[in-house]
Order: structure tokens, then sequence, then C-alpha cells
């Protein structure tokens, strides 16, 4: 996952930079530092730890049980910095606050896309009136008629020259293509993943696509 010793833990006087980011939504959930203790001690256990000139080595959300499970730890070019996408179980900051950075900066279509499926996982309380999502995740007919549906207003708004139209039915599109995908165990993650793998193919040349 991470090769320590191509690590440049001189520049930061024995540290490195950790950008911690939730691996469903996106989100910066925190920014700090690391030295080789902390990060071996995050590859053996598989939770984040951390290096602080104060408080010296400490395991995320040891006392707060708001613990940040690693997927994956990727350095940067350099060499002193990483990125580290985590599962969390709670606030990455102190405050409370999801993020450190506090909300509305993350990727909305991720966090659209998490809202999915827990929506898709989560049943419902008894006598509760299912949610809209919940009843297209039940429904195969009404989901496939919807995003057709949507489908459709967006050609129609793109050939009106639309844009603001187009854009609130882009919109709804892409939350029926999310909701169409779920029940195949398909989320937005394997559609980035497709969209990596084409665009890491070669070109040929004079091929534009």
């Amino acid at each position: 996952m991470l090769d320590l010793d191509r690590l440049d833990f001189t520049k930061g006087g024995g540290l490195v930079t950790v950008v911690t980011q939730d691996a469903r939504t996106g989100d910066v959930l925190m920014v700090a530092h690391a030295d080789r203790e902390a990060l071996e001690r995050t590859l053996a256990t598989g939770q984040m730890h951390y290096r602080s000139r104060s408080r010296g080595l400490w395991h995320k959300g040891a006392t707060s049980g708001n613990t940040q499970q690693v997927v994956s730890l990727r350095a940067d070019c350099d060499g002193d910095a990483i990125l580290a996408r985590v599962e969390k179980a709670g606030p990455a900051c102190h405050t409370g606050e999801t993020t450190c950075f506090g909300p509305g900066g993350g990727d909305a279509l991720a966090a659209l896309d998490a809202t999915l499926a827990e929506r898709a996982t989560r049943p419902d309380a008894p006598g509760e009136k299912p949610s809209y999502t919940r009843r297209l995740l039940a429904d195969r007919n009404l989901r496939l008629k919807k995003l057709g549906e949507e489908a459709a207003e967006l050609v129609t708004a793109c050939a009106d020259a639309d844009a603001g139209r187009a854009a609130e039915e882009a919109a709804d599109l892409l939350y029926h293509l999310l909701v169409a995908v779920r029940p195949l165990g398909l989320s937005l993650e394997d559609v980035k993943a497709v969209l990596a793998r084409r665009a890491a193919k070669p070109k040929l040349p004079g091929n534009a696509g």
C-alpha cells in the first residue's frame, strides 16, 4: 500500500503531511502530520495514526471513538505528502464538525451516492411512508421509466438551448442514474473506475476520442 522507504521525511523535520479524505464522499476531512512510527502503526493496525508536536503519537479516535479505517494510502510525487482515503466512524474535527473545513466543501455527487447506499440498506420503520428513493429501489419498472423520462427531458432542454433547465435536468438524470445502477450492486465508484480505465488507455495517433 505504501513504501515508507520512498518517503522523504527530511523536508519536514521527520514529518510528512497527511491529507485525510473520506473514501465515500470525497470530503477532505483533515490535514495533519505523521512520522515513520505513526505510519508504521497505521499500516500495522489499519487505522490512522498521526504525530503531533504537542500531543506526540496519537491514534485518531482512540478516546472519542471517531476512528478512521484506512482504505488506501498514496504518496505524492515528491514523497513528502500522503493522501489517506479512509472510512470514518464519526466526525473528524474536535469541534464535532464532519470535517475540519466545516460544512459545504465536499463532493456533492459522492455525497448523494453515499445517501443512496444508506437508503438501500436501511429498512423502512413500521408505519413509515417509503421515501421516493426507496420507492424507486423497490420498483424496477418505475426506476427504469423515470430514468428514461429524465433523459428525454434533458435532451429537450439541450435542444431548446435552455442552459438553466439543462443543468437541472442533468442533476435529475444523475440522481436517477445512480439509483438505477444501485440494485445491480454498482455505485459511483464503479462508474468512476470505468472512466479511469478509459482515460488511462493509450490513444492511437490521430484518435481524439
